[in-house]
Parts: C-alpha cells; structure tokens; sequence
C-alpha cells in the first residue's frame, strides 16, 4: 500500500491506472492499458545481520511490478472491468498482488477477487511515505490491502464515498476466516477528509476479530497532514494503533514524515509492538524517475533503526 505523491488520500476507481500508464487498445466501447514500474532499492540495518551479529547490514529489496487493466462497456447502464497486478523481487520471487474482475453501474461497482478491502481507502490517509509507514492499523486479517476471495462494492455520491467487502476464505482455503467491513469518507471543498470503518470476522479457527478505524486528512496547497486511529479485539487480545503522516512539496522534492505506535493487551500486560519515527526525502525528476531515502528510528528497545534508498523508473 505505498504512494509517494501528495494528494489527499481518497479511494480510487477499481480500473484507475497509474499516471504513467499506456494504453494499448481504445474503441468507443473498450480499452486497455499497461503500466509498472521498476524499482532498484536497498536497505541497511542491523537487522539484516545473521542471529549472531555478523555479516552484511546491506539488503537489496529491488522489485518491479507490471500491471493490465480493462474494461469493456456492456450497454449504457453497465461496463465490464478487470486488473491484474504482478510484482517481482529480488531473488526470482514473483507474487500476483491484484487479480480481480467485476461490473460498474449507475449505483456503483461490484467486483470479486484478489483486491484490497473496504478500510484501505483509510489506511491510506497515512500510508504515503515511499520507505516505511503503513504498519500500525491493520489489526485483523480483514483490515489489510489485497485480500484473496474478495467481493468488493464501491460507490462515490458526491463527495461521500461508500465501500463494502466480504471475505470468503483466506489464501490457504480456510473456511474460518471470513470477514466483512464498512467504511465511508467524507470530502468537504477546502480540502479536509473525515472517513470511518469497521471490520468484523474470524482470523483463524475460533478467533474472533474486529476493529473499528477512524481517519482525518487535510491538504492545503503543497502541505498534507493526516491521521489514522484503529481499535480492535483479536482473540483475548485487545489492539490499538495509530498512525501520523505529513508531507510538503517544493518543486520537484516531497519532504515526508511519518510516526507508527501499535499496541496490543493480554491478560492486564501492555505489549508496544511497533513504535518508531521516519523521515523521508524525494526528488522527481520527472513523472517517469524518482529518487528517495527515508530514515527508520525505531523506539522499540532492542530494535534497530533503517535506512532505505531507491530510485524508481515508473512506466
């Protein structure tokens, strides 16, 4: 769930591209594009030394990902959409992020398969850096980005924006790990975003989950600041997390900033389970390259803090 523009984080359409995407084909009743991204990183950390502190603190994580989006009009009351999505690491390992497929209306679009759910038009609000970030509000399974067996409804009335997801089953087939969840946000003119959510299933066999989010953004020319706040039950475990986010644009540089806390209680025992700071730089050269270096400090005794450095050719 990574961006690294400045703009208020407001959920896209399901057949969106990126910027910079080509498109291939286009009729009156059709079209497909083609769009990716390649991206040469690494990150340094003591955290990437073997168990007893030795070896290299370097680790490449490049990538790249390569996406195909359609969509096909039925008649005037009803289009037809798909995506699929495919990224690629360092070490041949290749995953499909997206693959979904489903119909707009006049009352919104219905879709199904490997997408995000409902809350991450929220999560968003805060998960901009290019780096870190992102790691505090996902407290249940049914909360995060790219769920397998998913049935997604979206839909925008004016500046309220409505979705809904149900999840069957998890990626491993198992029949106890259903979920749903609401979430809706609010646009106002002068820039300020409100959004609410709440999830509601299982996270494995005979555990119970749920959580509810908050989120507030607001952009004012080059400046954005946002917020996010979950609360949740997994289990006999209670759950909390936060997350802050700002950013400002000068020129061609994004000057990004980030704070993560999450914490989870058993039994009366208050456990931090991610709590750090990070500041990130990026220079666009222009829609197509980027560069950009962000900073982890990590307030977790034990942990060690992160540097990450990328550049990326989007296309």
């Amino acid at each position: 769930m990574k961006k690294a523009v400045l703009a208020s984080a407001i959920l896209a359409s399901l057949v969106a591209g990126t910027a910079n995407a080509a498109t291939v084909y286009e009729d009156d009743s059709k079209s497909l594009s083609i769009g990716g991204r390649a991206e040469a990183r690494f990150n340094i950390s003591d955290e990437n030394k073997n168990d007893d502190g030795t070896g290299n603190a370097f680790k490449d994580k490049s990538r790249a990902r390569i996406n195909l989006k359609g969509k096909a009009k039925i008649n005037d009351a009803l289009t037809a959409f798909g995506k699929y999505e495919a990224e690629i690491k360092s070490g041949a390992t290749f995953k499909t992020r997206y693959l979904f497929a489903g119909f707009d209306t006049q009352a919104g679009a219905f879709s199904y398969g490997k997408q995000d759910s409902a809350q991450v038009m929220l999560t968003d609000y805060t998960d901009i850096l290019a780096t870190f970030g992102g790691d505090a509000v996902d407290l249940v399974d049914g909360n995060a980005d790219k769920l397998d067996n998913n049935f997604v409804y979206s839909g925008e009335f004016n500046n309220l924006t409505i979705s809904s997801n149900y999840v069957v089953e998890d990626s491993e087939g198992n029949k106890d790990t259903d979920s749903y969840g609401i979430a809706a946000q609010y646009a106002f003119p002068f820039g300020l975003s409100l959004g609410a959510g709440y999830v509601n299933g299982q996270d494995g066999t005979d555990v119970d989950a749920n959580q509810y989010n908050l989120a507030v953004s607001y952009e004012f020319n080059n400046f954005y600041a946002a917020a996010t706040y979950a609360s949740g039950e997994k289990g006999n475990t209670d759950l909390t997390g936060y997350e802050l986010a700002t950013a400002f644009k000068m020129d061609k540089f994004i000057a990004q900033a980030a704070y993560n806390f999450k914490q989870s209680e058993e039994a009366g025992v208050k456990t931090d389970d991610v709590d750090y700071f990070v500041l990130e730089g990026i220079y666009k050269f222009n829609k197509n390259l980027r560069t950009y270096a962000g900073y982890l400090f990590n307030q977790i005794d034990g942990e060690d803090d992160e540097l990450q450095v990328g550049i990326r050719y989007d296309f």
